[in-house]
């Protein structure tokens, strides 16, 4: 059954009405996100922590690789462009950091505060091929947007 994105975002709006702290944001998202859909097998946060530097936040799933620089991997090309990235074969795509070996595909999406700087990255690991689709970004990013607009 495919995700009830309307059912999400109101859920999400409703656990974090008024929370500013971008890390609980983040903790409430990544479970909500993670249980909504049975494609997804590692969901979370890589925090941006100083000049190209990204390290894991709130996730659910297995562990995660800690430290990630903006210039490796697909949390790197986001976090380097500012643009989604949605990736049907992670073993295609050059620099792809393997933090875990069941990963077959992967869609990464930036996260801005309300004054549109990048505070981290949200990752989203499946290990179906090509599990994640151009509504899935749209849907996923309008989330992120409406969330952290009153970041902290």
């Amino acid at each position: 059954m495919p995700i009830d994105y309307p059912t999400l975002a109101k859920t999400i709006a409703s656990l974090t009405e008024g929370e500013t702290d971008a890390v609980a944001l983040m903790a409430t998202i990544a479970c909500e996100v993670h249980h909504a859909d049975d494609r997804f097998d590692w969901t979370g946060f890589y925090r941006v922590v100083g000049p190209e530097l990204l390290k894991i936040g709130p996730y659910q799933g297995g562990h995660g690789c800690l430290v990630i620089p903006f210039s490796r991997g697909v949390c790197g090309a986001c976090a380097r462009s500012g643009q989604v990235q949605l990736v049907a074969d992670v073993d295609a795509f050059p620099g792809h950091i393997a933090c875990a070996s069941s990963t077959r595909s992967e869609i990464v999406l930036p996260v801005r505060d309300g004054k549109g700087r990048l505070i981290a990255v949200f990752d989203i690991d499946s290990d179906r091929p090509d599990a994640f689709t151009e509504e899935d970004a749209q849907q996923l990013q309008a989330i992120l947007d409406a969330s952290f607009r009153d970041a902290l």
